[in-house]
């Protein structure tokens, strides 16, 4: 395999060469066990400071702050840390067979078994539930694995993409995918997603290249006839890291004498300025059809006579008139554009494909899970209402809930009973009472500060230990001690 000379998509790993024997370092104190970095992010009170610490320790030794300036939609980038042990912890072909074993996983569902020879792109999956006796024929005869859902089985992996959903503002996502040795289980392709490929075990070959159409979304294959010379050569190890932003081409390749696992975290999907205006446009439009008469006066007797694709090439004054009719109307229409109910209902697609938080055991202990309610002594005690004027509360999570209307009601949308499983189950949300709206509103924006049930902006003392109630036994909140 022929070295290409690094890009400069690399040079700030380069850079950092510097900092390895630093990095080394951090790396191993990071990976005693991923699970002593996410208990010390549990330590954490504010999420939105365990999110940014996440995301830090994931791109390491790359600040935040120039990954997103210089990096992120950008271009790729690539990190060798020359520490095996970096990801230790997040996932295994251990977990991966455990799954297999425990879990009721379906092929197409949640794996897919692949494979690319000789340019020919197939999918393997025979139907029903996906068992250890058939998968791994399947990966000895060369077919690559792709778990599809990992976060639905593996706690480390929802707990990781919990917070980090957080960072993004947008949904996080995974796939893990199995490779065997000197195999190759996709095509060239390009994604609609932001991509950070995690090298678990073993060695992967990459090539990255240059999108074909920068605005493109779609899911697309290549034949390598098509896609040039790569940008980005380059044989992943475990510990490494490469990013690349949604429409650079790429494609991975097993090296002969061993197997490879990566795991893919990606997000911003369907998150870009047009699929905003997709919600923004419409509504314009309905409202100022409504309200001004110029956007419903009728379209010229005789337009089909000289516009239309047919009538493109004609230099007809009426079509220059007709033109500029549409571009007056379409600067109008700006003042129509409802923005803020429109990025409303992004937020609600959003809290629709969250992840439910995996919670500290502090939160637990101090949420409606670690309640006093119990059985004993043949009835229920220590039932009904706990909040008191005194008891302070917060938020459980900083994007937990969110305030939406819908022009005649306000709605409470959350997050803490979603499924794991992607779109299992209909957006969570119920109605605030009119005299709850601006506590609600308070406690938002109060956090990651508690604050008594008794300061909270509602007009009567039953109103505020109404509402207290009401989040703390939807698991919105917590106290600032265990009731």
């Amino acid at each position: 395999m022929s070295k290409l000379p690094l890009p400069i998509d690399c040079v700030s790993c380069r850079l950092h060469r510097r900092k390895r024997r630093r990095g080394r370092k951090m790396g191993r104190r990071s990976v005693e066990a991923l699970g002593d970095l996410l208990n010390d992010l549990a330590e954490i009170s504010n999420s939105r400071e365990r999110a940014s610490k996440l995301f830090q320790w994931l791109i390491h030794p790359i600040p935040s702050k120039s990954f997103f300036k210089d990096t992120w939609e950008k271009k790729p980038v690539l990190v060798q840390r020359q520490n095996i042990n970096y990801y230790k912890g997040l996932f295994s072909t251990a977990e991966f067979d455990r799954i297999l074993r425990q879990e009721n996983i379906q092929y197409g569902v949640n794996l897919d078994v692949t494979s690319y020879t000789n340019g020919k792109r197939e999918t393997h999956n025979p139907p029903g539930r996906a068992l250890p006796f058939t998968v791994w024929d399947f990966y000895e005869r060369g077919c690559s694995l792709r778990m599809l859902n990992p976060q639905a089985f593996s706690s480390t992996v929802w707990n990781v993409l919990s917070i980090l959903q957080e960072q993004f503002g947008s949904m996080a996502g995974a796939n893990v995918y199995l490779t065997p040795p000197g195999t190759q289980g996709f095509a060239p392709h390009y994604d609609d997603i932001e991509a950070f490929v995690i090298q678990l075990e073993g060695k992967k070959h990459w090539r990255v290249y240059d999108p074909r159409c920068p605005s493109c979304y779609c899911i697309s294959n290549f034949s390598q006839s098509e896609i040039g010379k790569p940008i980005l050569e380059v044989v992943l190890e475990a510990g490494d890291l490469l990013y690349f932003p949604r429409g650079f081409i790429h494609q991975g390749d097993c090296l002969p004498d061993v197997h490879s696992l990566h795991l893919t975290v990606s997000s911003y999907q369907r998150n870009s300025w047009g699929d905003l205006l997709a919600k923004v446009v419409p509504a314009a439009l309905e409202m100022a059809m409504e309200e001004d008469v110029e956007f419903r006066r009728g379209l010229p007797l005789d337009y089909l006579t000289y516009m239309g694709v047919q009538n493109s090439d004609k230099d007809d004054p009426r079509r220059v008139q007709f033109l500029s009719r549409i571009n007056g109307l379409m600067k109008k229409l700006a003042a129509y554009a409802p923005v803020d109910a429109a990025v409303d209902q992004k937020a609600i697609d959003f809290f629709h494909d969250c992840l439910p938080p995996t919670l500290t055991a502090e939160e637990l202990a101090s949420s409606v899970h670690g309640a006093p309610s119990r059985w004993e002594n043949g009835k229920a005690v220590d039932v009904g209402a706990l909040m008191k004027s005194q008891t302070r509360i917060r938020l459980i999570r900083s994007g937990i809930a969110r305030l939406c209307s819908d022009g005649e009601a306000v709605w409470l949308y959350y997050t803490a009973d979603n499924s794991r499983v992607y779109h299992k189950e209909e957006p969570k949300s119920f109605e605030i009472k009119p005299e709850h709206t601006d506590a609600t509103e308070f406690l938002i924006h109060a956090y990651p500060k508690f604050v008594t049930v008794g300061s909270l902006p509602c007009e009567s003392a039953e109103d505020k230990v109404s509402l207290a109630g009401v989040l703390f036994e939807k698991g919105l909140i917590h106290t600032a001690e265990p009731l």
